[in-house]
């Protein structure tokens, strides 16, 4: 009886330990902010002339945090680089438009799916969750349990003071260039129609705008990050990012 009582003494001081020291390295690695946007897709465009650099910016926001703006960041990063940015289609050469589809805290994993869908790509309906199992194989079922508990409660705790906190952003971006001949537009479009049926509309039409599409992905991680801190570091990715098409 001794022996077990140490020994379950034994086995919880260790998992202590362990939580303790999982909890430490993730509060080390994880203790400087790390910030990264990337694209689906490249975009290239050719150089335009010095007055053909006028530029409509339109950007919309679907996600739950309305207040997560672009826009005024993005046009100030155009202007800098010689853009004129105005408000008439008639008078644009270019146009930049961009829907910021989800923001927020999220797992690593359902951020990556998002990307890998690229423009246009469906969302999942949830954000995919991390789980793992652990064993401490045979024994005493009453050891085991305790033992479990023990390290569970140990585990919570460590959790709860250190967490590893990811927040992401997905944006879908459109470029359109006016284009001196004409472009044809083909498009396909399924509609439901109820539960059972669905309609298929396809549709060809003359454009002057050759477009370019692709899916940005910004986020952020750091051990204990807060959205106030995030938020201001997407932004200046995702702007960065998107700028730098022009």
């Amino acid at each position: 009886m001794f022996k077990s009582v140490v020994s379950v003494a034994a086995i919880a001081f260790a998992a202590q330990a362990l939580s303790g020291c999982a909890a430490t390295g993730v509060a080390i690695s994880k203790r400087n902010l790390d910030v990264q946007t990337r694209m689906s897709e490249s975009i290239f465009l050719d150089p335009p002339a010095p007055n053909e650099m006028t530029i409509l910016v339109q950007v919309r926001n679907t996600s739950d945090k309305p207040d997560f703006t672009v826009q005024p960041n993005l046009e100030r990063a155009l202007t800098g680089r010689g853009w004129t940015v105005v408000r008439d289609p008639g008078q644009a050469q270019y146009m930049l438009q961009a829907n910021v589809l989800q923001v927020g805290k999220t797992d690593p994993s359902a951020a990556q799916q998002l990307f890998r869908a690229g423009y246009g790509g469906m969302l999942p309906t949830g954000v995919l969750g991390a789980a793992a199992a652990y064993s401490m194989g045979s024994g005493n079922g009453r050891t085991i349990a305790g033992v479990g508990l023990l390290a569970g409660a140990t585990e919570f705790v460590a959790g709860q003071i250190v967490k590893d906190v990811y927040f992401s952003a997905i944006t879908d971006v459109q470029v359109s260039r006016r284009s001196r001949t004409k472009v044809k537009s083909a498009s396909e479009q399924h509609l439901r129609q109820g539960s059972s049926g669905a309609e298929l509309q396809t549709y060809v039409e003359d454009s002057e705008w050759r477009r370019y599409r692709t899916r940005v992905l910004s986020s952020a991680n750091k051990v204990n990050l807060r959205w106030e801190e995030a938020e201001s570091e997407l932004v200046r990715g995702l702007t960065h990012s998107i700028s730098g098409l022009f």
